[in-house]
């Protein structure tokens, strides 16, 4: 519900503008300054508090008590980060009547934390004096744990990058400058590393990508029918002609299986970065089950988990809060430390929720349940 003013005077003589309401006044309108998630204060037409919520004494640590009445330059000392006293600088009273406001900017509080300020001034009438003086206060926290984020992943993407592209570019200038000095098996050598290398980068992209619609919500989940059990075999057979033995992996149906419906690429990825996890960090059997099980959605029954277990040393108990958060790496064993970020994304995209925990056998245990999602006509 906005808050308004009644129309500006146009004469000499008319109403004045209602003075600012108070956090009380704009409970009374449904509007409650407490319950903002930004700081708000607000001062009269003679520089005196008469607003100030509670998430402007949070950011501030000064009691609301303690600024109300106050003027506004010290119940707010607000400095810009070369040290001068912001209000002094904007001058919102004395100042320029065409200003309407300050925009949103880094300033420093007592004690040198930085917070968003942005103001807002609000007149009686064009050019008139200032009634109003409306402050948004918003912590910086949040946005550098972003920046911090970002910069960790452009740093993650420039060291994965920079080992396959700089295998890339030596084997491919030293094949085209020295081409006729290598045997053919040499040759083959060289361009299956190369190969090697471009698919390792291609994956990376695939990454980012991924990560940038999850962060967007944009995400895109096209529902098929989905034989779960078929694609855990799948991934065994591609790991047993790779070289792993067979009787390394134990699968076992819990049957009647409900029908699923889901995205079968982004179900092949999240069982390919959980078996992968199971294989190269842990040891002995890796053990997939598939049960059905109680739906994670209101309003659908059934739903199926599936269940990836192994018999290694496990995740430490004061990791576990952090196994789906960019960059965990179980080991020092290499690897973007996306993988687990990406596979938490893609399951609540589909309405499912995924779980880690210790296995009866002492090793890592990841336990992911999607709701069976069919089409409303086959319901």
């Amino acid at each position: 519900m906005s808050v308004g003013t009644s129309s500006a005077p146009g004469a000499r003589g008319a109403p004045r503008p209602p003075a600012p309401r108070t956090a009380g006044d704009l409970a009374g309108l449904g509007l409650d300054p407490d319950e903002l998630p930004d700081g708000l204060v607000v001062a009269d037409e003679d520089a005196r508090v008469v607003c100030f919520n509670a998430a402007a004494a949070r950011i501030t640590a000064v009691p609301a008590a303690e600024a109300l009445g106050r003027r506004l330059d010290r119940a707010l000392p607000l400095e810009d980060l070369e040290g001068r006293r912001w209000w002094q600088l904007t001058d919102p009273y004395g100042g320029l009547a065409i200003r309407a406001g300050q925009p949103e900017r880094n300033l420093l509080l007592p004690g040198g934390r930085e917070v968003l300020v942005s103001a807002r001034y609000v007149r009686g009438e064009r050019l008139g004096p200032v009634r109003r003086v409306v402050v948004t206060l918003r912590d910086t926290e949040a946005r550098r744990r972003t920046e911090r984020s970002h910069a960790e992943l452009i740093a993650t993407v420039a060291h994965e990058l920079r080992s396959p592209l700089t295998s890339v570019k030596g084997f491919t200038a030293t094949l085209l400058a020295k081409w006729e000095r290598f045997t053919d098996d040499q040759k083959r050598l060289m361009l299956e590393t190369v190969d090697a290398d471009a698919d390792r980068v291609t994956r990376l992209i695939a990454e980012l990508l991924d990560i940038s619609r999850i962060d967007s919500g944009r995400l895109e989940v096209r529902r098929q029918p989905v034989d779960i059990g078929a694609a855990v075999g799948r991934h065994i057979q591609a790991y047993v002609a790779a070289g792993q033995e067979a009787d390394r992996f134990l699968l076992r149906l819990g049957r009647p299986l409900p029908d699923l419906w889901a995205d079968p690429d982004k179900v092949d990825q999240v069982l390919s970065n959980l078996l992968e996890n199971a294989v190269r960090h842990g040891e002995g059997t890796v053990t997939i089950d598939i049960t059905p099980t109680a739906s994670p959605r209101e309003g659908e029954e059934t739903g199926t988990s599936v269940t990836v277990s192994d018999e290694g040393a496990g995740i430490p108990e004061e990791s576990m809060n952090r196994v789906f958060t960019r960059f965990w790496r179980g080991s020092k064993r290499g690897g973007t430390g996306l993988g687990l970020y990406i596979v938490k994304g893609i399951v609540e995209a589909h309405g499912g929720t995924i779980t880690v925990g210790r296995a009866p056998g002492g090793g890592a245990e990841f336990r992911f349940t999607l709701p069976v999602a069919a089409p409303a006509y086959l319901a």
